[in-house]
């Protein structure tokens, strides 16, 4: 009996510890979901070695609240402003010539969609319209609370 309910409450346990996350893609495929739905494309520019980028995940995009906005009005991208992905948009090949794959766990070359998107600094978000125009930026670490109103 002792175990039945054990194994009942830590089924219900784990259940309750799956907390709900923001439903990240890539540049591709949120260029490709835009197209279906037109919601407009958040963008957290960050860095591996960015320490407010990682407290931007740990404290604000944990957040319930910030979660269900984000995923109810926006296809989110998380995007690594020195990764290695290639993709389209607006007509023009975005990449990073500059990457080195030995380096991908510390500073590396700037991709070439960070510039387009101007990020003057890490962590940066930005929105961009169905029509491929930024919309917002925004730089710096921000609690939930100053996040929410400018989403």
């Amino acid at each position: 009996m002792k175990k039945s309910i054990f194994l009942v409450l830590f089924t219900m346990a784990c259940f309750v510890s799956q907390a709900q996350e923001i439903k990240w893609m890539s540049m591709k495929d949120a260029l490709t979901a835009q197209k279906k739905n037109k919601k407009p494309i958040f963008i957290d520019v960050y860095t591996v070695w960015c320490g407010p980028c990682k407290m931007l995940d740990k404290n604000t995009f944990s957040d319930a609240k910030v979660i269900e906005v984000i995923n109810k009005k926006y296809n989110a991208v998380k995007f690594n402003a020195e990764g290695n992905d290639e993709f389209q948009f607006g007509g023009t090949l975005y990449k990073n010539p500059d990457y080195n794959d030995a380096r991908k766990n510390s500073r590396n070359g700037t991709h070439q969609f960070t510039s387009f998107l101007k990020v003057p600094g890490y962590p940066t978000m930005a929105v961009i319209d169905s029509e491929g125009k930024i919309t917002k930026g925004i730089v710096g670490y921000n609690t939930p609370e100053q996040l929410l109103p400018q989403l």
